[in-house]
């Protein structure tokens, strides 16, 4: 298995257990972005994947039906790990937003990425408490590092959120990315 198969496997396992943890009515409460439920939150991440894939080319099948979230969650990480699973795909260069790349890097800096910060949006919206692990906090730091200013582009993150001097370093990363923890949804 290729470095970025491994990455996916790693991020899309929890996600997929918290996905299955939400009952039928959690899925139209609202997550911490603001004016998305956390179906909305599930479907962008089904969908800025399927986009990226097409626009490479690869073939993603049909849109799985975001009305059974599981469902079309389990349908679509099938299909991806299909796509990341062959080397030539995740080795294919590109030039990227941020200069020449591959798919299986881009994939990497900004979609993996993404499933561990919409991981804690999704449980939030249920009243799970989410801890990442301090791996995942690592991941997810080097994830913003990685994209600079552009991370407050629109449709990437809100703009952080000021702390306390000793808020713990959850609570630290998730407000650099525009979420407050102590927050209700």
């Amino acid at each position: 298995m290729n470095t970025t198969a491994l990455r996916y496997a790693e991020a899309e396992r929890p996600l997929t257990e918290v996905i299955a943890s939400l009952r039928d009515t959690d899925w139209d409460a609202p997550s911490p972005c603001e004016g998305w439920t956390a179906r909305d939150v599930l479907t962008h991440i089904i969908d800025t994947q399927r986009e990226f894939f097409a626009g490479r080319g690869l073939e993603v099948g049909d849109r799985p039906d975001p009305v059974r979230p599981a469902e079309a969650w389990k349908e679509h990480t099938a299909r991806v790990a299909g796509i990341l699973a062959d080397d030539g795909v995740v080795s294919t260069a590109y030039e990227g937003y941020f200069g020449p790349t591959t798919v299986g890097e881009t994939f990497e800096q900004f979609y993996i990425w993404d499933m561990f910060v919409h991981r804690w949006d999704i449980a939030r919206s249920a009243g799970i408490d989410l801890k990442f692990s301090d791996g995942e906090l690592d991941r997810i730091e080097a994830g913003a590092d990685s994209f600079g200013d552009a991370l407050y582009m629109d449709g990437v993150c809100a703009d952080a959120l000021a702390v306390a001097e000793d808020a713990d370093r959850t609570t630290r990363v998730l407000a650099r990315m525009g979420r407050n923890p102590a927050a209700t949804v």
